[in-house]
C-alpha cells in the first residue's frame, strides 16, 4: 500500500484495536494466475509472532481454499472514509480527495482440515461477536446440526508478516483547513463521514 509519511498509521497496539474494530475483512490471493477474492470475518490473535496471527474460515466448496493453502495472501480492512471537497478548504489551488483509514496484512496462510478446529474457530467468533450483545448466544458445539454443518467449511490461519496501516485525514494541510474540513465533515448525515471529521481533529498537520 503506498503510505507517504505523514499519512502514516499509529503504532501495532492501536492499528490492532482498529482490526478488531473492523474485523470484516478481505482476503486476496492469487488463484491459477488470477485474484480471488474472499469477503469474511477475521478474528485477530495479538500475541502469536511478532505481527500477530489472523484466524477464520470459509465454506469448503470455495475454491478460494483451495488456493489459500500454503500461499502468501493480503488481508484487508477498511474504516470509516468520506468525501472531501475542496470548498471546504475556502482556498485557491485545492482539488477534491477523500479520507480514510485503512490496513493491509500480509502473511502466509495454512488452511486447517480438521473439524474440531473449524468448530474452535466458529465457537471463538460467536463469542467475539456475541459479547455486546445484552444477552449473548452461545454456540453448542455437540448438536447433531451444527456437527453436520462445520463438515462444509475449513479453517485457517495467516501468520502475519508485513503490516501496514494508512491514516489519510488531511495530515499534509494546515491546521486551519483541517478544522474547516472537520466541522463540515461533523455537519454530515453520514456516520462514517462524522467520525472522520473527529479523528481529523484529532492529527498533526503541517
Amino acid at each position: 500500500m503506498y503510505i507517504p509519511n505523514y499519512f502514516q498509521g499509529p503504532d501495532q497496539p492501536a492499528v490492532f484495536d482498529f482490526v478488531e474494530a473492523h474485523s470484516f475483512g478481505l482476503v486476496v490471493s492469487a488463484c491459477d494466475g488470477e485474484l480471488c477474492g474472499t469477503h469474511l470475518p477475521l478474528l485477530l490473535r495479538r500475541d502469536v509472532g511478532p505481527h500477530g496471527q489472523l484466524v477464520g474460515h470459509m465454506s469448503r466448496a470455495n475454491p478460494h481454499s483451495r488456493d489459500m493453502a500454503g500461499a502468501e495472501v493480503l488481508a484487508i480492512f477498511n474504516g470509516p472514509h468520506a468525501y472531501i471537497s475542496p470548498t471546504w478548504y475556502e482556498a485557491d489551488d485545492v482539488v477534491p480527495t477523500w479520507n480514510y483509514l485503512a490496513v493491509h496484512a500480509t502473511g502466509r496462510c495454512e488452511m486447517i482440515d480438521d473439524e474440531e478446529v473449524a468448530m474452535q474457530v466458529v465457537a471463538d467468533y460467536v463469542a467475539f461477536y456475541e459479547q455486546s450483545m445484552p444477552r449473548p448466544w452461545r454456540l453448542d458445539t455437540t448438536t447433531t446440526y451444527n456437527r453436520r454443518l462445520v463438515k462444509q467449511i475449513v479453517a485457517f490461519k495467516i501468520d502475519i508478516i508485513r503490516l501496514e496501516a494508512k491514516w489519510k485525514l488531511g495530515q499534509n494541510h494546515s491546521a486551519d483547513r483541517r478544522e474547516k474540513v472537520s466541522r463540515h465533515l461533523a455537519e454530515s448525515t453520514n456516520a462514517e463521514a462524522q467520525e472522520i471529521g473527529r479523528l481529523m481533529r484529532g492529527t498533526q498537520g503541517t
